[in-house]
């Protein structure tokens, strides 16, 4: 069921993406028309998350860090109000139960017949490379066993860098992928859906067809150990540079 902020949102800001980001999406036609999926994405900015919705006909419902949605003041309410009309819940990824409350989100979206997006990079990507997914999008997708598309956005962290608040003039392009079923896959690849070891494989796999969706290269490190290395020492963990063009 699409709520009347997200309508709000296409309504009024998306004339101004589209003119401004022409954004572009190819393989929309594999996102079921009806019923759950889980819509696995890269995520190279913010705005992610506003171009994804606007150019995808159903709701799609993200889980976001809860700052989002508690920043006090105006800005906080401008804030709260863009995430929420862009279908996110808030989500506290501190928590040491975060894990089981992202589990239980999709759960809630899914089992109501809707889409449920997910970044398995768990941040932003520091360099606009795919890193090293999470694997909190297989147990996901293995305990549902919902369709997985997979979501490659292309051109938004020039349209949107980090650190930036107003959209840049980049061109947007978003490619979506044929449906994966995540029950067979596993079988396909000799485990049982319900253990613990199809987890790390399958979410390795997601991150390298998500590399090849969208052309970025793949790196095997979480992105988050990589911006905690840059903050830290303002170098790249070693092996993890990204190649000179």
């Amino acid at each position: 069921m699409t709520n009347r902020w997200y309508s709000v949102f296409k309504a009024v800001l998306g004339p101004f993406l589209i003119v401004w980001n022409r954004p572009t999406i190819n393989g929309a036609e594999h996102i079921p028309d009806t019923g759950p999926a889980l819509m696995v994405s890269n995520h190279q900015a913010v705005m992610d998350s506003f171009y994804l919705p606007l150019m995808v006909r159903r709701q799609l419902t993200f889980p976001a860090k809860s700052e989002y949605f508690t920043t006090p003041g105006i800005k906080g309410a401008i804030q709260k109000w863009f995430f929420t009309a862009v279908g996110q819940v808030p989500l506290d990824r501190q928590s040491k139960d975060a894990g089981d409350a992202l589990q239980q989100a999709a759960s809630r979206v899914l089992d109501n017949g809707e889409l449920f997006g997910i970044y398995p990079e768990g941040t932003r990507s520091p360099d606009g490379r795919i890193y090293k997914g999470r694997t909190g999008v297989a147990r996901i997708a293995m305990a549902e066993g919902v369709p997985v598309v997979l979501t490659g956005m292309v051109g938004t962290r020039n349209a949107n860098p980090i650190g930036t608040t107003f959209p840049r003039p980049a061109k947007v392009h978003i490619e979506i992928s044929e449906q994966i079923d995540p029950h067979a896959w596993a079988k396909e690849h000799g485990f049982d859906p319900a253990s613990r070891e199809v987890a790390r494989p399958f979410t390795d796999y997601l991150m390298h067809r998500l590399a090849e969706l969208t052309g970025y290269d793949y790196v095997d490190v979480y992105a988050s150990e990589v911006k905690e290395s840059l903050e830290a020492t303002g170098e790249y963990p070693e092996g993890t540079e990204p190649r000179k063009e």
